[in-house]
């Protein structure tokens, strides 16, 4: 009976707490020009449709989706931020456990020796005691309620790091995998340049044993063809570099690098249009907007928490025990009691005043956090956008450059196996085409590069169906 009385007492208590002290959190509205269409999109291959989220499947390369996939989920950044979500959610669960009653129950048994008042006699005996408390805050000024708001918050803070830990991971392991076709691809261009100009060392080579040519034209091929031998370590070294982070990107270490892409030697690219939406799906899509609006809104909740605490707490508390001196008699005679504990630190009101302005102190800066997030989404998605749609004309110009390279150094060739002309005019082609062709397959990686930095800057790859 008596448990059923504060059971129902406890529920009342819960319906008066109605208010809550502290500002209710709005989510700040963007500004007008934060919301429209981006400035950059019209100079380029953009389309205003919604930004894809598996945005790497716009490449149609089934490596590089399984790539992505595994990195997804294997890596380790990612599995510690889920970590770190788990825990902040346990401290929402704990927030939460502020709306029940805490209950504690107690039993013993204890052989008891003591003096008997009566005859002065010591006499020995059993003892049983068994108890039942509960504790109630009634949470009148919403302490419990903004606490449990900001642990809400804190938690969709915590998943939106982890949204933006895949979106991290996917497009790093995209960038991995294109830097390491790239590689390829400029060994292969270096290792082409060096073909023809060792044709041309054993050319020169050829002519002075016939005596129509000069030491000077031998040393100066093999001048050149030495110069282009050099530039292989290094892109090998880029090469070996890329297939690495691919491995620890994927969960593994480098010694279980994905040899599959080894051998890659067409650098990924997205040749139709890419989606890139507006300015407020961006905002709505990106997941460190996200967690700088959440971060707000756990700020804004704890003006509340620190508010609260300027006014008394209430709690409503009762027990019930029994003692005997045998178990079996346990609950014949009980004693209870209930009754309300209102605890208020009104002296030292001043503290409770300097938390409060902490913590709007700890919310002005939040929202301003939030407002430069928003700015720099912005920023990093128009410069992504100009610097893809720059890429492409510098590569496209570059192709242009290196077509009539490769003419100029046949034509060349022709002159001077015609006796025409001198064998500095073969190598000043051969040259230049070699500079074109390693700034034409350089600026493949420049433009993989880009497109991966446009869809990282729109925000994609963190939704679990992109999965």
């Amino acid at each position: 009976m008596i448990p059923t009385r504060l059971a129902a007492l406890f529920a009342g208590a819960a319906l008066l707490s109605a208010c809550a002290a502290g500002p209710d959190y709005q989510l700040p509205p963007p500004a007008a020009a934060e919301t429209g269409p981006f400035v950059s999109a019209g100079d380029g291959p953009f389309s205003h449709a919604q930004a894809q989220d598996d945005w790497w499947r716009l490449y149609d390369d089934p490596l590089l989706d399984d790539l992505v996939v595994q990195a997804l989920n294997a890596n380790r950044d990612i599995a510690v931020a889920a970590a770190n979500l788990a825990q902040v959610r346990g401290a929402l669960g704990e927030a939460r456990s502020g709306f029940l009653p805490s209950t504690t129950t107690s039993a013993g048994a204890a052989r008891v020796r003591q003096q008997n008042p009566m005859t002065g006699r010591f006499e020995e005996g059993d003892s049983f005691q068994a108890g039942f408390e509960a504790a109630y805050e009634v949470d009148f000024f919403g302490r419990v309620r903004r606490s449990v708001e900001a642990a809400r918050a804190d938690t969709g803070a915590a998943e939106a790091l982890l949204d933006s830990a895949r979106v991290t991971v996917a497009a790093e392991t995209a960038r991995a995998y294109a830097d390491l076709c790239a590689a390829n691809l400029q060994i292969a261009t270096a290792q082409q340049t060096l073909d023809l100009q060792q044709e041309s060392a054993d050319l020169t080579g050829r002519q002075f044993e016939l005596g129509r040519g000069a030491g000077l034209d031998v040393a100066r091929a093999q001048t050149e063809l030495e110069s282009t031998r050099a530039t292989l370590p290094p892109l090998e070294a880029q090469r070996d570099s890329a297939l690495f982070r691919l491995a620890v990107l994927t969960g593994r270490p480098p010694a279980q690098a994905p040899i599959a892409a080894a051998a890659c030697q067409v650098v990924p690219e997205v040749t139709t249009s890419i989606p890139v939406g507006d300015g407020a799906a961006l905002l709505a899509r990106r997941p460190d907007v996200r967690a700088a609006e959440r971060r707000l809104a756990a700020a804004t909740a704890r003006i509340g928490v620190a508010t609260a605490s300027l006014y008394p707490t209430v709690t409503l508390g009762g027990s019930i025990s029994s003692l005997a001196a045998d178990s079996a008699n346990l609950g014949d005679d009980y004693q209870f009691s209930v009754g309300p504990l209102i605890s208020w630190s009104f002296p030292n009101i001043l503290a409770a005043r300097s938390r409060i302005r902490q913590a709007g102190a700890a919310a002005d800066g939040a929202l301003a956090s939030f407002e430069q997030v928003n700015l720099t989404a912005l920023q990093e998605t128009e410069t992504a956008l100009t610097v893809y749609a720059k890429a492409l004309d510098r590569r496209a110009a570059l192709q242009r450059a290196r077509d009539q390279g490769e003419r100029a150094a046949r034509l060349s060739r022709m002159r001077y196996e015609a006796g025409v002309d001198s064998f500095l005019g073969v190598l000043d082609a051969e040259r230049t085409l070699a500079g074109l062709a390693a700034q034409l397959a350089q600026s493949q990686a420049q433009v993989a590069n880009a497109q991966i930095d446009l869809f990282k800057a729109l925000g994609g790859g963190w939704a679990q169906d992109a999965t």
